[in-house]
């Protein structure tokens, strides 16, 4: 391989890793919703993997059922970062157009895996 083409892939990793740095920035201000109980429990998260908000209905806020309640702000937390991570998972697959690039770091960083 000539040192001209190891320098012309070298140039288009940076320029990936570099939309890769970029498009993991926005994502961090898109966000997704989730609920739970019919609504009654909502959770919004971003692209970088944090929940942003949570709404949560007076009609569920019982003090001899805690319980429900936490179960239903989990089931809306894993539900609202799951579909942030299907939402980054998304973009990125159009960044590298369906390839699994390993060592580009990307959603792995981003959701701690």
């Amino acid at each position: 391989m000539s040192k001209k083409m190891l320098g012309d892939i070298m140039r288009q990793a940076q320029k990936l890793q570099d939309e890769m740095q970029r498009m993991q920035e926005e994502a961090r201000t898109k966000t997704v919703e989730a609920s739970a109980g019919g609504g009654m429990v909502t959770v919004v998260a971003n692209g970088g993997g944090e929940i942003v908000s949570i709404k949560i209905e007076k009609d569920v806020v019982n003090p001899d059922d805690v319980e429900m309640l936490q179960d239903l702000i989990l089931a809306a937390s894993n539900e609202a970062l799951r579909r942030a991570q299907q939402m980054v998972n998304e973009e990125m697959s159009k960044l590298t157009m369906g390839m699994q690039i390993p060592g580009l770091g990307g959603l792995g960083n981003i959701f701690g895996k």
